[in-house]
């Protein structure tokens, strides 16, 4: 059953973007050796209705939740993850697919 990873980011202060910048050159493979594919990596957004308004969107799809999970905790992706933490805010959610 697949999952996805399904991330909202705020930019927020733009002298941290080079931060940012940095994390997303580096999170990728480690994403796609897990066995994840970016489906959604964009900061091209129209807003329809509510107050959700990200600056950035993430969709990323593993095989398996187990793979999810995997690539978060592993070594690789916590050896990056301050990059992130230092640079913009972000929500996540883990969807499954039926």
């Amino acid at each position: 059953m697949a999952a996805f990873f399904i991330a909202s980011i705020q930019l927020g202060n733009p002298a941290s973007r080079p931060l940012y910048d940095a994390y997303i050159e580096k999170v990728r493979p480690i994403v796609e050796g897990h066995g994840g594919r970016y489906l959604v990596r964009t900061e091209r957004l129209a807003h329809l209705a509510g107050d959700w308004r990200p600056d950035r969107v993430i969709v990323i799809r593993f095989p398996g939740k187990a793979a999810l999970e995997a690539c978060f905790a592993s070594e690789e992706y916590r050896a990056i993850q301050d990059l992130r933490l230092a640079s913009v805010r972000s929500s996540a959610v883990i969807a499954e697919d039926d």
